[in-house]
């Protein structure tokens, strides 16, 4: 198990966090970042769709990520598995008890994770871009950003707008999706226990999946389901199509959030 996955409640104030004011007869919103994303990665879309919901928003760097402490390399090959140990224990600390999930890629893995062991508390889950299972497709996409962030040294500038610590950001998320092993990794027994409704958004020029992943969701989860497939988008939609993008999480948020 990771060291985040065993960090003690006191170790959670560490953690980079920004809290968005809305109404509180409203869900929360939680984002949950990219591998390689951040508070500040995610820019103002927060901002945004609390502003479009009227919900509040928690939004916070990972360890190893951001201005969050720098989490231990070589990171296991658990480490989704294991940050959705510790999210529990955060929502606690934040005092959050009816939430809606924003999973962008890692973070939508980590939303699924929790959704299957956690059914109270949580309203729906937003995932875009999501991994149940490893494809080819994203191994060769990282493998070549890995080999990039190694001779490109603008690469590594430009991550350190995100990350105080870049090769711990970096070398900790490429380093264990390029292990071999990690290929068997796959979170599709979770899916029949995800009972919370889902929005999940797939853009068709997305580098590191294609559609599989959310039509393989949409069939096994247990609750109600919809897929946004998105033309001419890559792995970030919000960042990609945020009109688009805002309007159909903005009209999700606001069915899941209607009282019964």
């Amino acid at each position: 198990m990771s060291d985040a996955a065993t960090m003690d409640a006191l170790s959670l104030d560490a953690l980079e966090a920004v809290r968005i004011d809305g109404y509180p007869d409203r869900p929360t919103l939680v984002f949950l970042h990219e591998g390689l994303g951040s508070v500040s990665a995610w820019r103002d879309f927060p901002t945004l769709l609390t502003s479009a919901t009227g919900c509040r928003g928690f939004v916070y760097s990972r360890f190893g990520y951001g201005s969050s402490p720098p989490a231990a390399r070589p990171r296991p090959l658990s480490f989704m598995h294991d940050e959705a140990l510790l999210l529990p224990a955060l929502l606690r600390r934040e005092g959050i008890e009816d939430a809606v999930l924003i999973g962008h890629s890692d973070g939508a893995s980590i939303a699924l994770l929790h959704a299957a062991a956690h059914h109270r508390g949580v309203r729906g889950l937003i995932l875009e871009a999501p991994h149940v299972f490893v494809e080819d497709i994203c191994v060769e996409a990282i493998a070549r950003i890995r080999e990039q962030y190694v001779k490109d040294p603008l690469l590594k500038l430009k991550l350190s707008r995100h990350h105080r610590d870049v090769d711990n950001a970096f070398l900790g998320w490429a380093d264990a999706w390029l292990d071999p092993e990690f290929r068997r990794w796959s979170i599709e027994s979770c899916l029949p226990d995800v009972r919370a409704s889902i929005l999940a958004i797939q853009g068709t020029d997305d580098e590191y999946g294609t559609l599989r992943q959310i039509d393989h969701i949409a069939a096994e989860v247990d609750g109600p389901s919809e897929k946004l497939v998105l033309h001419g988008c890559g792995h970030a939609p919000h960042r990609d199509q945020p009109g688009r993008v805002l309007e159909a999480m903005a009209a999700f948020v606001a069915r899941v959030s209607r009282p019964g």
